[in-house]
């Protein structure tokens, strides 16, 4: 751990501090260029954009660049560290944006006193960019923000903690009850976590197929239930009418289990008191809340997904969000909505169950991937990913009436 903190400390420093930065894309040499780059020439885009505000799609990079903005209130698993912390993190989701989808970013963190203050500074610069990232804030405040801001904005915005996991992990579970064969408007699904992610998640299934009534989601006080009177408006939602009040009681007989809480909860027992042929999506990061040869040295029916690289069937929302936004940057995309999301959902399950080309294997370290029980979601470094994910959801927000634009002639070809 101590060469890792090492290595991770000097990649963010050397050989310049940081990970992005800003470059030229169109000649600045001579001194013609310069007039056009700026006075007298940049009045001419100007004019233009003031006369049809269309325009600055046209003459600026405004329909290429998204924001990636925090208020640092829960920054990976750490908590509330702070605006500045949480720099790095937003630095390192604009090199995710840039190196997956050539999505221009810059990265915003904002010290506020208040939600509206949040909010208003986020409208109040909105206009600038093509689309919205918001990042590492925490429930229920994000929910609001999330809200208020779709109302507010003409252009994309979407919480990857909540949307970008919840993608991931439909995707990955609708492949795992399809080989355990199983469907997922009959399974028992236990969430241990009831934040952000884990309400997105479960909604998310909800509108795969899941049924509400067979969710038992679990916060540090135990299951959420109808008879308690400490739950707010979000955990109200999955209150189930039920007699069960514990992790014991909720997992005895349970299909699935997604955790989204913290290490080593779950145990040997929890798992080999499960249904048959169970799925287990344990996404606590870095530790997962069981260790996957835990699990299946407690019985091997099951299939397990968590948040490392390290093991197979990693659940890394860089499967989704640069390439959710490439296909609503393309077509103009107002707002982000849920026929896209699901479309994006379809695209990389779909891609999990094709032959794996050689370049892949290579950049995922991998022998063989072969669609089953070690391989129910692509992998991150999977270039196909940008064309399939992105073509589904500019096609989503075409059909769903949300996109500016028709979908482009070849798109992706």
């Amino acid at each position: 751990m101590k060469d890792l903190r090492q290595a991770a400390l000097d990649y963010h420093q050397f050989p310049t501090p940081g990970k992005i930065s800003v470059e030229l894309t169109t000649s600045a040499e001579t001194s013609l260029d310069l007039s056009l780059a700026y006075s007298p020439g940049v009045a001419e885009p100007v004019r233009a954009i003031a006369e049809n505000p269309d325009d600055v799609y046209k003459y600026t990079g405004k329909g290429n660049t998204v924001a990636v903005i925090t208020n640092g209130t829960a920054i990976l698993g750490l908590g509330n560290l702070g605006p500045m912390a949480s720099k790095p993190v937003m630095e390192g989701k604009a090199l995710l944006f840039k190196r997956f989808a050539n999505i221009n970013s810059f990265d915003i963190e904002v010290k506020h006193k208040s939600v509206e203050d949040f909010i208003s500074t986020v409208a109040n610069i909105a206009d600038s960019f093509g689309g919205i990232n918001l990042e590492d804030i925490k429930a229920p405040e994000c929910f609001v923000i999330e809200k208020a801001l779709k109302e507010r904005c003409q252009i994309p915005v979407f919480h990857d903690d909540q949307h970008g996991t919840a993608i991931v992990t439909a995707a990955g579970m609708l492949n795992a009850l399809d080989i355990q064969d199983k469907d997922i408007k009959n399974v028992n699904i236990v969430c241990l976590g009831a934040g952000a992610a884990a309400i997105a998640c479960m909604e998310l299934l909800i509108k795969c197929g899941a049924q509400r009534e067979k969710i038992y989601m679990l916060d540090t006080k135990g299951v959420l239930h109808t008879r308690r009177d400490d739950l707010n408006e979000y955990k109200k939602l999955f209150a189930n009418n039920t007699d069960k009040r514990t992790l014991e009681d909720a997992i005895e007989g349970a299909d699935v289990f997604v955790g989204v809480s913290g290490p080593n909860i779950l145990t040997a027992e929890h798992v080999k008191s499960m249904a048959d042929k169970p799925v287990i999506f344990a996404c606590s990061n870095p530790d997962p809340e069981i260790k996957p040869e835990t699990a299946i040295a407690a019985r091997d029916d099951l299939i397990i997904a968590t948040g490392r690289s390290d093991y197979p069937n990693q659940v890394n929302n860089v499967l989704c969000f640069p390439f959710i936004f490439r296909g609503a940057l393309d077509v103009r995309a107002r707002t982000i909505n849920d026929e896209m999301k699901i479309a994006a959902v379809h695209a990389i399950r779909t891609l999990a169950k094709e032959p794996v080309p050689e370049e892949v294997l290579s950049a995922s370290g991998s022998k063989e991937l072969t669609f089953g029980k070690q391989y129910i979601i692509p992998k991150p470094m999977d270039s196909r990913l940008c064309a399939k994910v992105a073509m589904a959801v500019a096609q989503a927000a075409v059909d769903s009436g949300v996109a500016a634009l028709p979908m482009p002639d070849n798109y992706m070809q």
